[in-house]
């Protein structure tokens, strides 16, 4: 079924003389000219909001955007090997737990506290852990339906399916999305300081994230660049995430704090559910451990640097 629908809109294309000229270019050609179309595209629609909508909700966007596409950035050393040695991988989470657990506290629990007293005086720490255990319970939830692992490449034998593969795409798409979130919701209090934090750590933790997923994927037999293509599409729900969010909180002002702790809770969950766990997951790793405590002190000194 699928496949006829998809040759039936292969012979429709190919009457265009527009597709016929696209076709007739060199593999390298086609890709740029489809990476350039979207990033004209994509320029394009976030310049009419910024000058038509609201400058905060198009940074909002872009930034979300940027820390989606460093999951792409992270799959690319799939393109020369098959697999990095486990201790490089977990060094890498190690230090992007320490980098989210930073910004989760700085930037996102800490002000989410403040905006919470100015809506709700006095109650605004209330407010806040209401909201992280909401978003903990929703990615417990999502993991209940989409049972979700980091996929290295010890457990490749865990995805030796096409369906179980991309449930394992959609699983990691849906724990992103609290991600791209939390960028948005920084943005949309209007404090650009946390929202460039955040977008930064949560693009350092994105870059070994897209090498857990792509190097499965090469493992298995897929094609270098396909498996980097889907690693980069896995990171690319944030941009959906950030824009919700920010365009929420900007339009009503008591969701701030609420969206703030609802994505500190995931964020929370998916550090000391997933990410620690994976780097102890052979025994104790005191290159992983220092590693998570360094990448929480440069995020923090980086967090007031920026301030």
């Amino acid at each position: 079924m699928l496949n006829s629908a998809r040759q039936a809109l292969q012979r429709q294309l190919e009457v265009l003389p527009l597709y016929r000229k696209y076709r007739a270019l060199p593999l390298l050609a086609q890709r740029l000219l489809i990476v350039s179309s979207l990033a004209f595209g994509v320029t394009l629609v976030l310049t009419i909001i910024y000058f038509y909508i609201s400058p905060i909700i198009a940074a909002g966007a872009l930034a979300s955007i940027l820390a989606g596409l460093a999951t792409g950035v992270g799959a690319l050393p799939a393109l020369f090997f098959k697999k990095v040695s486990p201790r490089t991988l977990y060094t890498m989470l190690g230090g992007a737990a320490g980098v989210m657990l930073a910004a989760t506290a700085f930037s996102l629990l800490v002000p989410g506290i403040d905006y919470g007293n100015q809506v709700w005086p006095g109650k605004g720490i209330f407010v806040v852990a209401a909201g992280i255990l909401v978003g903990a319970s929703f990615l417990q939830l999502a993991d209940r339906f989409l049972p979700y692992e980091r996929y290295l490449a010890n457990k490749i034998d865990l995805i030796s399916s096409l369906r179980k593969i991309w449930l394992f795409i959609a699983a990691i798409t849906l724990h992103n999305f609290p991600e791209g979130m939390a960028v948005g919701v920084s943005f949309g209090a209007g404090d650009w300081h946390n929202g460039v934090v955040l977008a930064i750590a949560i693009a350092l933790q994105n870059i070994p994230e897209g090498l857990a997923v792509a190097l499965p994927l090469v493992a298995l037999g897929y094609r270098r660049g396909q498996a980097v293509f889907i690693a980069t599409l896995t990171g690319l729900v944030e941009p959906v995430g950030g824009f919700l969010g920010v365009a929420a909180v900007s339009i009503f002002f008591p969701l701030l704090p609420v969206g703030m702790a609802f994505a500190a809770g995931a964020m929370l969950f998916v550090i000391a559910d997933d990410i620690i766990p994976e780097t102890q997951s052979k025994g104790k790793a005191r290159h992983a451990t220092f590693s998570f405590i360094i990448g929480f002190v440069i995020m923090m000194i980086l967090d007031n640097l920026l301030g």
